[in-house]
Protein backbone atom coordinates (compact mmCIF):
# COMPACT_ATOMS: atom_id res chain seq x y z
CA UNK A 1 0.00 0.00 0.00
CA UNK A 2 1.23 3.64 -0.93
CA UNK A 3 0.44 7.09 0.12
CA UNK A 4 0.03 10.15 -1.83
CA UNK A 5 3.60 10.47 -0.81
CA UNK A 6 4.61 7.49 -1.82
CA UNK A 7 5.40 6.02 1.58
CA UNK A 8 4.49 2.36 2.06
CA UNK A 9 1.92 2.46 4.68
CA UNK A 10 1.15 -0.78 7.21
CA UNK A 11 1.53 -2.54 10.26
CA UNK A 12 4.70 -3.92 11.10
CA UNK A 13 4.92 -7.28 12.73
CA UNK A 14 4.13 -7.15 16.74
CA UNK A 15 1.14 -5.12 16.52
CA UNK A 16 -0.43 -7.46 14.21
CA UNK A 17 0.55 -10.46 15.90
CA UNK A 18 -0.56 -8.79 18.93
CA UNK A 19 -4.13 -7.81 17.01
CA UNK A 20 -4.41 -11.10 15.99
CA UNK A 21 -3.58 -12.98 19.07
CA UNK A 22 -0.85 -15.09 17.82
CA UNK A 23 3.00 -14.77 18.44
CA UNK A 24 5.28 -13.33 16.00
CA UNK A 25 6.94 -16.86 14.79
CA UNK A 26 3.32 -17.94 14.45
CA UNK A 27 3.03 -14.95 11.98
CA UNK A 28 6.04 -15.95 9.98
CA UNK A 29 5.47 -19.03 9.97
CA UNK A 30 1.95 -18.81 8.08
CA UNK A 31 4.07 -16.87 5.42
CA UNK A 32 6.59 -19.27 5.32
CA UNK A 33 3.58 -21.79 4.48
CA UNK A 34 1.59 -19.08 2.26
CA UNK A 35 -1.21 -18.82 4.12
CA UNK A 36 -0.41 -15.22 4.59
CA UNK A 37 0.48 -12.73 1.79
CA UNK A 38 4.34 -11.48 1.84
CA UNK A 39 3.58 -8.26 3.08
CA UNK A 40 4.93 -5.45 1.54
CA UNK A 41 7.93 -3.50 2.97
CA UNK A 42 8.93 -0.19 4.24
CA UNK A 43 12.05 1.94 2.70
CA UNK A 44 13.81 0.69 6.25
CA UNK A 45 13.15 -3.06 5.19
CA UNK A 46 10.42 -3.98 7.71
CA UNK A 47 7.38 -5.70 6.45
CA UNK A 48 4.13 -3.72 6.51
CA UNK A 49 1.28 -6.14 6.69
CA UNK A 50 -1.64 -4.55 5.71
CA UNK A 51 -5.20 -4.63 7.87
CA UNK A 52 -6.59 -7.65 6.58
CA UNK A 53 -3.49 -9.90 7.73
CA UNK A 54 -5.44 -9.87 11.25
CA UNK A 55 -8.64 -11.23 9.45
CA UNK A 56 -6.93 -13.78 7.74
CA UNK A 57 -4.56 -14.88 10.99
CA UNK A 58 -7.77 -14.65 12.77
CA UNK A 59 -9.44 -17.13 10.37
CA UNK A 60 -6.08 -19.56 10.31
CA UNK A 61 -6.64 -19.96 14.21
CA UNK A 62 -10.62 -20.21 14.22
CA UNK A 63 -10.25 -23.33 11.60
CA UNK A 64 -7.55 -24.25 13.06
CA UNK A 65 -9.86 -24.42 16.67
CA UNK A 66 -12.32 -26.28 14.66
CA UNK A 67 -10.04 -28.96 13.66
CA UNK A 68 -9.13 -27.92 10.42
CA UNK A 69 -5.15 -28.90 9.48
CA UNK A 70 -3.26 -26.20 8.33
CA UNK A 71 -2.97 -27.85 4.73
CA UNK A 72 -6.65 -27.72 5.07
CA UNK A 73 -7.03 -24.27 5.74
CA UNK A 74 -4.42 -23.14 2.73
CA UNK A 75 -6.94 -24.85 0.71
CA UNK A 76 -9.84 -23.57 1.43
CA UNK A 77 -8.06 -20.00 1.51
CA UNK A 78 -6.67 -20.69 -1.77
CA UNK A 79 -10.33 -21.30 -2.85
CA UNK A 80 -11.35 -18.10 -1.58
CA UNK A 81 -8.93 -16.27 -3.49
CA UNK A 82 -9.60 -17.80 -6.80
CA UNK A 83 -13.69 -16.17 -6.61
CA UNK A 84 -12.06 -12.90 -7.71
CA UNK A 85 -15.27 -11.13 -6.07
CA UNK A 86 -17.85 -13.79 -7.19
CA UNK A 87 -20.32 -15.51 -5.01
CA UNK A 88 -19.06 -18.74 -5.71
CA UNK A 89 -19.11 -22.00 -3.17
CA UNK A 90 -15.18 -21.70 -1.97
CA UNK A 91 -15.99 -25.74 -0.80
CA UNK A 92 -16.53 -24.42 2.83
CA UNK A 93 -19.90 -26.04 3.85
CA UNK A 94 -18.46 -29.56 1.95
CA UNK A 95 -15.57 -29.80 3.91
CA UNK A 96 -17.17 -28.68 7.23
CA UNK A 97 -19.70 -31.40 6.83
CA UNK A 98 -16.44 -33.89 6.38
CA UNK A 99 -15.00 -32.79 9.09
CA UNK A 100 -17.42 -33.46 11.03
CA UNK A 101 -17.84 -37.34 10.18
CA UNK A 102 -13.98 -37.12 11.13
CA UNK A 103 -14.40 -35.51 14.41
CA UNK A 104 -17.32 -37.72 15.14
CA UNK A 105 -15.45 -41.02 14.16
CA UNK A 106 -12.77 -40.13 16.77
CA UNK A 107 -14.82 -39.43 19.15
CA UNK A 108 -16.06 -42.77 18.83
CA UNK A 109 -13.01 -44.48 19.15
CA UNK A 110 -12.05 -42.20 22.16
CA UNK A 111 -15.43 -43.83 23.86
CA UNK A 112 -14.03 -47.07 22.68
CA UNK A 113 -10.72 -46.79 24.19
CA UNK A 114 -12.35 -44.87 27.47
CA UNK A 115 -14.48 -47.62 27.95
CA UNK A 116 -11.36 -50.31 27.75
CA UNK A 117 -9.45 -48.66 30.16
CA UNK A 118 -12.82 -48.35 32.61
CA UNK A 119 -13.26 -52.43 32.52
CA UNK A 120 -9.69 -52.40 32.72
CA UNK A 121 -9.75 -51.00 35.59
CA UNK A 122 -12.44 -52.40 36.90
CA UNK A 123 -11.10 -55.52 36.45
CA UNK A 124 -7.92 -54.79 38.75
CA UNK A 125 -5.47 -55.03 35.62
CA UNK A 126 -2.13 -55.04 36.58
CA UNK A 127 -0.12 -56.71 34.28
CA UNK A 128 -0.75 -56.32 30.67
CA UNK A 129 0.77 -59.93 29.51
CA UNK A 130 -0.47 -61.72 31.89
CA UNK A 131 -4.33 -60.40 31.85
CA UNK A 132 -3.84 -60.58 28.06
CA UNK A 133 -3.92 -64.68 28.17
CA UNK A 134 -6.59 -64.40 30.78
CA UNK A 135 -10.30 -65.41 30.36
CA UNK A 136 -11.25 -62.76 31.97
CA UNK A 137 -9.37 -60.11 30.21
CA UNK A 138 -12.03 -57.18 29.54
CA UNK A 139 -9.27 -55.74 26.96
CA UNK A 140 -10.37 -57.00 23.34
CA UNK A 141 -6.80 -57.15 22.27
CA UNK A 142 -7.79 -56.86 18.52
CA UNK A 143 -9.64 -54.20 18.57
CA UNK A 144 -8.67 -52.24 21.38
CA UNK A 145 -8.86 -48.95 19.63
CA UNK A 146 -10.93 -49.60 16.74
CA UNK A 147 -14.55 -48.19 16.30
CA UNK A 148 -16.95 -50.36 13.89
CA UNK A 149 -17.27 -47.24 11.61
CA UNK A 150 -13.36 -46.55 11.51
CA UNK A 151 -12.46 -50.04 10.90
CA UNK A 152 -14.56 -50.33 7.62
CA UNK A 153 -13.36 -47.42 6.50
CA UNK A 154 -9.64 -48.29 6.51
CA UNK A 155 -10.61 -51.98 5.03
CA UNK A 156 -12.34 -49.58 2.07
CA UNK A 157 -9.60 -48.02 2.20
CA UNK A 158 -6.97 -51.02 2.04
CA UNK A 159 -9.45 -52.49 -0.27
CA UNK A 160 -8.45 -49.80 -3.37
Amino acid sequence: MTSDAGAVAGFRRGPVAAAAEVNIETLRYYERRGLLAEPDRSPGGHRLYPAEAVTVLRVIKAAQQRGFTLDEVADLLELGRHRHGKRVDAGLQQRAREKLIEVEDRIADLKTIRDNLSAAIDAGCDDLVAWASADCCPIPFTAITIHPASAAATAEDGSR
